[in-house]
């Protein structure tokens, strides 16, 4: 008996593991780009296909954190503190907010304004990873 719930108890980290890791590469793909630039909204989501989740319906809002997962991924550790269910990083990244311009549209029609910002961010860690990205914050320092 403790062999198997041994073996079930392993089958199910391995899935979460998995799934965790999964969610991590679609973060990268939708978040990361060192390069980034504000007039690139448009060439970027377009080359990667973000759209909303399961449709082809265009994004309202996509960020972009000019960093590289190196940078990133700590966050979910040393780099970062509690923000509620989140994690917020303790330092500021430079940041490409994307707004969609033509609501309603649909890939690959989407067309976005983009504006560079530099703020904290919040984001959501499984496993150590970040797989979800919540929001800038603004942060006012004495």
């Amino acid at each position: 008996m403790r062999i198997q719930l041994a073996c079930l108890l392993l089958l199910f980290a391995t899935v979460v593991s998995q799934d965790a890791n999964a969610r991590y590469k679609k973060f990268i793909k939708q978040h990361i780009n060192g390069r980034m630039s504000a007039n690139q909204c448009d060439a970027v989501i377009g080359s990667r296909h973000i759209t909303k989740t399961d449709s082809n319906e265009c994004k309202e809002t996509n960020t972009f954190i000019r960093a590289t997962t190196k940078l990133v991924k700590p966050i979910c550790g040393r780099a970062g503190e509690p923000y509620g269910q989140l994690t917020k990083s303790l330092l500021p990244f430079d940041i490409v907010v994307c707004t969609l311009k033509n609501q309603q549209a649909r890939y690959p029609n989407c067309q976005y304004r983009g504006q560079a910002r530099t703020r904290q961010i919040a984001i959501r860690c499984e496993n150590g990873l970040p797989v979800h990205y919540e929001r800038d914050i603004v942060s006012f320092e004495n």
